[in-house]
């Protein structure tokens, strides 16, 4: 029961780590801005995060589905190989997507135009 729940403890373990730094600093903004620029963090960090778990799993799911396609018919492991690769790029283009928007979610500057 314990295993089921251990990568979810990490993840929130490691939030409360990376999040304790913006507790702890005094900044000279307002709080209305302060508030959002923690929350842009929060969501950044949160989109990048699912976005790499769920690449991973893609091309984990891949790989393996992939090894058995070509161990059941070795004939075919060209052209498995090929969708193989097509498939990862893909999910690797996902994961780079994925970046990208938080990297803009974080660089925003929140509250500038109030």
């Amino acid at each position: 029961m314990l295993e089921k729940f251990k990568p979810l403890t990490l993840f929130f373990f490691f939030l409360v780590v990376m999040s304790a730094p913006l507790l702890a600093q005094e900044t000279e903004l307002t709080n209305n801005r302060a508030s959002l620029f923690k929350y842009s963090l929060i969501i950044g960090a949160s989109v990048i995060t699912l976005a790499a778990a769920a690449g991973i799993f893609g091309q984990a799911k891949a790989i393996s589905s992939a090894c058995e396609g070509i161990s059941r018919n070795p004939n075919s492991g060209p052209h498995i190989r090929f969708l193989l690769i097509f498939g990862l790029v893909l999910i690797e283009t996902l994961v780079i997507y994925a970046l990208l928007i938080s990297i803009i979610i974080l660089m925003v500057k929140w509250g500038q135009y109030t």
